[in-house]
């Protein structure tokens, strides 16, 4: 038995004891509660001792528990944080990907355009050699066709 137990003995043994008439005292045997009293003063070291340890102990869990906790909590603040970041990098990211996307194609519209322009420049230069061109073999074929008639008259005036 333990000091609470040996106490508590003590409790019921004065409840239970006889009344003194026409008073608030009891009649106990001495010597059993004073034994009772004794093994309760000797276990109470014991038992308070006891009682710090496990207090003790318990303050050293809630003390790890509270460290834990607190380190659980650091590092979920710097999960999300790192998230977060990401997120936005990844955010900054696209919309630079989206910006250098959209500047090519700007870029590649308007270099088409300066292409088609030279091109049609080019094939417009080349239409007009062509067509001068064209003009020189015509006038050169005119010319053939009628220098043959003038040597024909030529051959005709040398015979007579």
């Amino acid at each position: 038995m333990d000091s609470i137990d040996k106490l508590a003995s003590a409790i019921t043994m004065v409840e239970e004891a006889r009344g003194v008439p026409l008073s608030a005292s009891c009649v106990v045997h001495r010597g059993e509660m004073l034994e009772l009293l004794d093994e309760a003063r000797a276990a109470l070291p014991a038992d308070f001792e006891s009682a710090q340890k496990i207090i003790a102990a318990r303050d050293a869990i809630v003390d790890e528990g509270r460290l834990s906790a607190e380190q659980m909590i650091s590092i979920a603040r710097e999960d999300v944080a790192r998230m977060v970041e990401q997120t936005s990098i990844v955010q900054i990211a696209r919309d630079e990907a989206r910006k250098i996307l959209d500047e090519a194609r700007d870029q590649a519209l308007q270099e088409k355009a300066e292409v088609e322009e030279y091109i049609d420049g080019r094939l417009a230069t080349l239409e007009v050699i062509l067509n001068k061109t064209s003009d020189a073999v015509a006038r050169g074929r005119e010319r053939l066709a009628g220098a043959g008639d003038k040597d024909a008259l030529a051959q005709l005036s040398d015979a007579d």
